[in-house]
């Protein structure tokens, strides 16, 4: 039965089977085909052939316990980011902001109530949360979605984080309306947010955006660091700085690549 709110065009087998991509989390990286099919809402038999299918494309394995995704998957996020050609003019960037600071830095945007990492450089060490391309946290508790969150007008802000994160993570900092708006407030009257343990303990960071030849915010960078070898003294006035002029680069280099104008090639 199409869902609702689907029009003539619509089609249903596509968006059953990314449900069923969906419905593969942190917390549940494996799942029978009867917990497929009850946290998806689809008959049993509708979730074998999704499952099945995406078996034979090689997005899906089946083992022992279950129905687990592969790496192909990243497939699906990666593209988004190279059709953006973002990470190609962040790269160099990021790399000497790593460098510098020794830390790993990560670019994100966001989408519905969390943020979304789309490109990262990351340094070996003991962390809380693995991060990779893809990973997506609440925004709200994170220095790259405050940025982006004050970016917004009061009432996108609360439409915004209206939905239901699916990060599937509990935040540690949980503010109340008026001290959300306060802090965003800040963030956006100064430029840059800092997060000190408010995702998860130990996760001290601080991002600043990234603007496009419009000036709008379309994405934010960060450095993420330990709160237990980086003071936040060190990380306002070592990093931060360094991190300042990484996103004033990229934001330059977005905006030069805006304005090449776009020829199309005829055969």
């Amino acid at each position: 039965m199409p869902r609702e709110g689907a029009g003539p065009d619509f089609i249903e087998a596509l968006a059953r089977g990314l449900d069923v991509i969906r419905a593969f989390r942190p917390h549940r990286p494996t799942m029978t085909l009867a917990e497929v099919a009850k946290e998806t809402g689809l008959a049993r038999p509708t979730a074998r052939r999704v499952l099945i299918t995406l078996q034979e494309l090689g997005y899906v394995r089946s083992g022992a316990q279950g129905f687990s995704l592969t790496p192909r998957v990243l497939e699906l996020g990666t593209a988004y980011v190279r059709s953006m050609g973002l990470w190609d003019v962040a790269r160099p960037h990021l790399e000497e902001l790593s460098r510098a600071t020794g830390e790993s830095c990560s670019i994100a945007q966001l989408d519905g109530s969390d943020i979304v990492y789309v490109a990262r450089v990351a340094v070996p060490k003991i962390v809380t949360l693995a991060v990779q391309i893809g990973t997506r946290f609440p925004a709200l508790q994170t220095s790259l979605g405050k940025v982006l969150l004050s970016a917004l007008s009061p009432e996108e802000v609360e439409r915004v984080l209206a939905e239901p994160s699916r990060s599937g993570l509990e935040p540690l900092w949980r503010p109340g309306p008026e001290e959300r708006c306060s802090v965003l407030r800040e963030v956006g009257a100064r430029g840059w947010a800092l997060t000190d343990e408010d995702l998860a303990w130990g996760i001290r960071s601080v991002a600043a955006p990234l603007r496009d030849g419009q000036g709008r915010v379309f994405a934010a960078v960060n450095v993420n660091t330990n709160s237990a070898e980086t003071s936040l003294e060190h990380l306002t006035r070592h990093h931060l700085p360094l991190l300042s002029s990484a996103a004033g680069e990229i934001s330059a280099d977005v905006a030069r690549l805006e304005s090449v104008p776009q020829v199309d090639r005829v055969p």
